[in-house]
This record gives C-alpha cells, sequence and structure tokens, in this order.
C-alpha cells in the first residue's frame, strides 16, 4: 500500500451547535452511573456560565483535536464559555496548530502493521493516522515564529500568542483553529509542558542555530502568569477534560495564592472527564474530593465523570451551548492582565 491509501478519509470534527442535547441529559438525570453524573456535570458547567462572578478554566489533556473535538473549543472560546485554557502541546501544537497551517488528521485503524506506516512516515494516535512529512512542516513553523522573536524567555502563553498572530498574518488554513479563536478573542492559552511536543523539536532547532542568542520558555512565568488570572478572578471554576499536568497546574493556583499571603478561594466549581483509574494514586485519576484535601477544590460544586472524551464532551457542551447561559457572560479578555 503507498501512503495516499492510508490518508484518504478526514477525521470531521463534530459540531455541537448542530444538535441540542439537552433531552438526552435531562433524561440522563433520572438514570444512574455515568449517566447521571453526566448530567450533574452539566448541572454544574451551567452553574458556572450563569455566575457573574467566576470565570472558567478550561483544561485539555489527551489527543483530543486529532480525534474531532477541535471545533467544540473553538465555538466555547467564540460564545464567551471559557476564559482560560491550560493544555498539553499535542493538543494545542501537533493538533490545532498542525490544522491550521492546512493539514488533517485521518481515520485509521489499531488493527494494522506498524512497521509499515513507520515506512511511510506515518504515525498513528489509536485509530488516527498523521503524516510525519507534514508534522515536520509544524515543527519548523515553530522554528521561524521563534526566530523571528526577541531572544529571551517568553511564557508559553505569550508564544501562543505569538503562534496566533502568525496565523492572522499568514492566513487560517482551515475553518476553525483554538489558537487563532483564543488570540481574538483575548482568551490565554497556557501549555506548561511546552517542549513534550512538536513545539519542542522547532525550540530545539532554533536554540541549536542561535546559540549565543535565543528564545526559551520560562515554565515559572506561565505558573505567575495563570496565578494572575486567580488574583484577577472573584471565583473560578474548572472544566478538566483528562488530567496530568493542565489538570494539577491549574489546580495549583490556589495554593500558589496561598504562597503568595493574597486570599483568594479555592475554585468554586469543578468538573472532571476522565477515564483515568485513582487507585494508583496518580493525579490523572484522583478525584475531586481529594483535591479539597490540599485546599484547591471546594466540594459544594464538584463532579467527577469516569467516561471517554469523544462521547461525553459533545454531550455536556452542547447541553451549555443550547441553554444559553453564555449569552449573558462578558468577555474577560485576560490577555489584557499581560500587555505591557
Amino acid at each position: 500500500m503507498k501512503k495516499q491509501d492510508y490518508l484518504k478519509n478526514v477525521i470531521q470534527h463534530i459540531d455541537i451547535k448542530s444538535f441540542d442535547a439537552r433531552p438526552i441529559i435531562d433524561a440522563y438525570k433520572n438514570m444512574a452511573f455515568q449517566s447521571r453524573n453526566l448530567a450533574a456535570a452539566a448541572d454544574i458547567y451551567s452553574r458556572m456560565l450563569k455566575d457573574k462572578d467566576c470565570n472558567i478554566i478550561l483544561t485539555l489533556a489527551g489527543s483530543l483535536f486529532s480525534a474531532g473535538l477541535k471545533n467544540i473549543v473553538a465555538d466555547m472560546i467564540e460564545n464567551n464559555m471559557v476564559d482560560a485554557i491550560v493544555s498539553t502541546g499535542a493538543v494545542i501544537v501537533d493538533q490545532d496548530f498542525f490544522e491550521a497551517l492546512g493539514y488533517k488528521h485521518y481515520i485509521g485503524t489499531p488493527f494494522v502493521n506498524d512497521a509499515d506506516l513507520r515506512e511511510l512516515m506515518i504515525d498513528r494516535i489509536y485509530d488516527t493516522y498523521i503524516d510525519e512529512e507534514d508534522l515536520r512542516v509544524c515543527d519548523m513553523t515553530i522554528a521561524e515564529i521563534a526566530d523571528s522573536l526577541e531572544p529571551r524567555p517568553y511564557s508559553s502563553r505569550e508564544f501562543i500568542f505569538e503562534m496566533g498572530k502568525y496565523l492572522d498574518k499568514k492566513g487560517l488554513k482551515t475553518e476553525k483553529s483554538v489558537v487563532y479563536s483564543a488570540y481574538k478573542k483575548g482568551v490565554p492559552i497556557f501549555v506548561p509542558a511546552f517542549s513534550d511536543c512538536s513545539a519542542g523539536f522547532g525550540l530545539i532547532h532554533h536554540q541549536w542555530h542561535n546559540r549565543d542568542k535565543y528564545l526559551s520558555i520560562d515554565s515559572a512565568r506561565d505558573f505567575l502568569e495563570l496565578t494572575r488570572i486567580k488574583i484577577a478572578s472573584k471565583e473560578t471554576g474548572i472544566f478538566m477534560i483528562g488530567g496530568g499536568v493542565p489538570k494539577n497546574f491549574t489546580q495549583d493556583i490556589v495554593v500558589a495564592t496561598e504562597v503568595l499571603e493574597i486570599e483568594k478561594p479555592m475554585h468554586k466549581y469543578a468538573i472532571q472527564l476522565t477515564v483515568a483509574d485513582e487507585r494508583d494514586g496518580a493525579l490523572s485519576g484522583s478525584t475531586l474530593k481529594e483535591a479539597s484535601s490540599w485546599g484547591k477544590v471546594d466540594t459544594t460544586f464538584e463532579q467527577m465523570v469516569y467516561g471517554e472524551a469523544t462521547v461525553t464532551m459533545p454531550l455536556l457542551v452542547s447541553d451549555a451551548y443550547h441553554r444559553g447561559y453564555w449569552k449573558e457572560r462578558m468577555p474577560a479578555n485576560f490577555q489584557s492582565l499581560f500587555q505591557k
């Protein structure tokens, strides 16, 4: 088989505006197990959107946009349903920015000879394919952006803002982009482990070829900037897809305010959609009740949902979109906190 035989059917991003999930979420309220948990999470998200004192932080971990969830987050940004994003690098760079440059993710299968894929430079994410040659263009685009900037330490938020600026200048080559929508709406995106993705390859290329003066990413500055968002907010709600670094990073800003001796409340609202198990003690599956013991999350409005995000997230966000509480929210424009 040739490369084009594998890269034929493009992953399509689901449109939560095209269907109304309110009836199924309402029905789930009277069921059991994860259906009722999902309905409870939907109610908490609606409470976040209705609470005029609450700013909402979305966290993203896992291969979400490659699987078809990208447009949901873009719609959340464009409709004032989220005020800041904390993500893994793969979601923002390898998946969103990659598609913004005009490249695609393709429907594949796990039942394939991976050695054959390697020979053809096709990368596999379970049942999804990516053209490695396209991904390397993405790497080098990051290097190009880094080469164009003043050589100094940057937060990931600053650099991702520059990625949005690059798309604004060059033109968006896909229908929607989270990086671009966030750039236009003033929604900051943080990637605490920024080099752990396609961006890392671009940045080492930049630093290798600019050994005397080069750009670097300051993760402590990321932490301080996100903490400044907590300080600027009367209340906060967190909507977590998956776990990992984005989850912990976002929960930790409450403790950070204590370290800075600034009195701020725990996250008032918290929901997490995950398939991780809490019994190994790892952060991704740790419950929100456990986070309360650390002083991070209030337990009045918190809900874990144990279900895979491509199933649960479209239902939850479609429900919130069609209930329409976002229409009364004003954009927080947290990017303005960091403008000189």
